[in-house]
């Protein structure tokens, strides 16, 4: 006796999945509570802002304190070689104070400079994810 025949089976149904990944979905924007504070002008929006104007304040006040420092000590610079050797006639300052202002100030004040930069930037970076959540 030949075989019976079996059933067919149906083949499950193949679907092809379109569509952005997951890992590239972007998510709906939540409550910005940060933002909303802000534009609201409320309390909380206020103490937002006035956070980010300490900081500033603060890198401001740094930078400024380093330069009356940096530029506060040329003068002692200058009085040095004669308080080195009293009984000497001083020699002239002129050289070394170029020397000084051309050569060892304007480096300095541009670091200074950069890292006032740097350090505002930062500040809002960090007030900017701040306020957007992230």
């Amino acid at each position: 006796m030949p075989p019976e025949p079996q059933p067919a089976t149906p083949r499950p149904r193949r679907e092809t999945v379109t569509g952005v990944p997951r890992s590239g979905r972007r998510r709906p924007p939540g409550h910005a509570p940060a933002r909303s504070e802000i534009s609201e002008q409320t309390t909380l929006g206020h103490t937002y802002v006035r956070s980010l104007m300490r900081s500033q304040l603060r890198a401001a006040l740094g930078a400024l304190g380093a330069l009356a420092l940096l530029v506060g000590t040329l003068p002692l610079l200058l009085a040095l070689p004669a308080a080195l050797a009293p009984g000497r006639p001083a020699p002239s300052p002129e050289p070394f104070l170029w020397a000084a202002l051309g050569v060892a100030v304007h480096p300095l004040l541009w670091l200074v400079a950069r890292r006032y930069v740097r350090r505002a930037e930062r500040n809002e970076r960090d007030f900017t994810g701040l306020v957007e959540g992230r």
